[in-house]
């Protein structure tokens, strides 16, 4: 990143991405932070509108892959999060011994999620029997409900998902859409007969992330967690990792795989076709309202935002040009809206009374695809001109305005991606080579703040500590993507084609 430069419009330069990150989300009125609770937002319109297209675009996938939406309650008894706690705490306690969980008998549970919720404690005056608390996320309620709904091999598999707030008392500083209070989240949970139709879910999730990325116009890092940053509670998990232009990973999607051990707890059992019972197989698919502060930290620039045309809340916005030297220049323009409307675009004709310079700064900030003018001149040639957030102008004929601007919405968003993936690129860097000499592991030259490195690894969790020690910066896990030829892993000197990522993360 260079200097930081004058503020243009109000905005911090996107180089000083700290300053301009938390303006723009307020200047292109996405949302308005001065509600009076820490790291709770109020949504305004325009950010709403965003959040429902991406919202839309996992309940697409969702529908092409026989998952079907259910609204669980907000509020969640004690006593399930005590059975989530015990669970989750002797799973991580055998995972730290390295045995069955089975072969543990815990005394006594951590306090675990208990340090995270938000606590109902009171129905009006009267002080609750059995407090309730917000729901973080909803293994609990759900599962409670699983075991219930799942009787034989017949109602396998249970494919469920969805889009509600979550609550976490988050004590880190809070940032806007990407860590936050009240959480826009989305999850899917899943029940199946064995681990392989879990497994076969993990992958069917993997490939709904990517579809939704390839939208949004954002490369990602997909890696399986490291042991001791899965959530204790998985049996695995895969992570899908924007990289930020300040350098910094922001986690977006997880897939968790869950064996049958969320089952044996919960009871959820069903009957095979030999009349035996058997506890069933799980996963989770969660995402949140991070895939939005990603889009806009990863496209943004000096000027605004730039959304991606499959989420953009106006794909077009059409500006009057003079309509005051001629009557037919609004009529005209209402036209060519209805025209795109129509073909199922989303418009909106910007016809105040102000200056056209004003106009596009607003649309510029707020990253609107595209812009299209029409005035007198226009309307006696038959064309318009567009002009798209990425820079180019054009005119186009009106007759074909439909072709025209779907286009344009193509030449955005491959130029969106072509962006995302060199400045991706330009954010990941090969590992300084690590020696091992008198004084200990070393590297070779020093490590810059700002970058992803990436490097061959089959070490041990002991070689990835000295790893995390040595550069100050955090294990993503082993990456889905390996290397074409075996390399040296940078600790043990074992040929690997194994790659793995360290980051600074969000």
């Amino acid at each position: 990143m260079g200097a930081p430069g004058k503020a243009k419009r109000g905005i911090p330069p996107k180089s000083d991405f700290n300053s301009w990150y938390p303006s723009i989300v307020e200047i292109a009125d996405l949302v308005d932070k001065r509600y009076p609770i820490k790291g709770m937002d109020v949504w305004k319109p325009y950010g709403l509108k965003a959040m429902s297209l991406i919202d839309g675009l996992t309940r697409k996938q969702m529908a092409l892959t026989g998952h079907h939406e259910h609204r669980f309650p907000l509020l969640v008894p004690e006593n399930l999060l005590d059975k989530e706690n015990k669970l989750v705490s002797r799973l991580k306690a055998a995972r730290e011994a390295g045995v069955d969980p089975s072969e543990l008998r815990m005394e006594e549970e951590d306090s675990g999620f208990k340090k995270e919720v938000y606590w109902v404690t009171h129905g009006g005056e009267n002080e609750l029997e059995s407090p309730m608390f917000l729901r973080p996320t909803s293994e609990t309620p759900m599962y409670t409900m699983f075991s219930l709904w799942v009787r034989s091999h017949s109602d396998l598999p249970l494919k469920t998902f969805q889009i509600v707030n979550t609550f976490r008392y988050e004590t880190k500083q809070t940032r806007s859409f990407i860590r936050v209070r009240e959480i826009h989240f989305f999850e899917a949970h899943t029940v199946h007969k064995d681990e392989k139709g879990a497994t076969e879910q993990i992958s069917e999730d993997a490939t709904m992330v990517q579809r939704i990325l390839h939208d949004l116009c954002l490369p990602s890092l997909v890696s399986k967690r490291p042991v001791w940053d899965t959530f204790p509670g998985a049996w695995y998990t895969m992570a899908a990792d924007v990289v930020m232009p300040n350098g910094r990973t922001l986690q977006v999607a997880t897939y968790h795989h869950y064996r049958d051990q969320w089952a044996r707890a919960f009871d959820l059992k069903y009957e095979d076709q030999n009349g035996e019972n058997q506890f069933c197989h799980q996963t989770t698919f969660g995402m949140s309202e991070r895939l939005l502060g990603s889009l806009v930290g990863m496209h943004g620039d000096d000027k605004g935002l730039i959304m991606p045309p499959a989420v953009a809340p106006y794909q077009v916005v059409l500006l009057p040009i003079a309509s005051h030297v001629r009557d037919d220049v609004i009529p005209e323009i209402h036209k060519i809206r209805d025209t795109l409307n129509d073909a199922g675009l989303r418009t909106f004709v910007d016809d105040r009374d102000v200056r056209p310079g004003v106009k596009h700064y607003d649309w510029e900030i707020k990253g609107v695809p595209i812009r299209l003018e029409l005035g007198p001149r226009d309307i006696d040639s038959g064309t318009c001109i567009i002009s798209e957030r990425i820079g180019r102008k054009y005119e186009s004929p009106i007759s074909d305005i439909v072709n025209s601007v779907n286009s344009a919405l193509i030449s955005v968003a491959d130029e969106l991606r072509v962006r995302a993936s060199s400045h991706f690129s330009d954010l990941v860097s090969e590992l300084p080579e690590i020696s091992n000499e008198g004084d200990g592991h070393q590297f070779s030259s020093p490590i810059i703040d700002g970058m992803v490195y990436s490097f061959p690894f089959c070490g041990t969790d002991s070689d990835a500590e000295i790893l995390e020690r040595l550069s100050g910066l955090t294990m993503l896990g082993e990456c889905v993507d390996e290397y074409e030829k075996p390399r040296k892993c940078v600790i043990t000197g074992k040929e690997t084609t194994k790659k793995q990522h360290l980051a600074r993360m969000y």
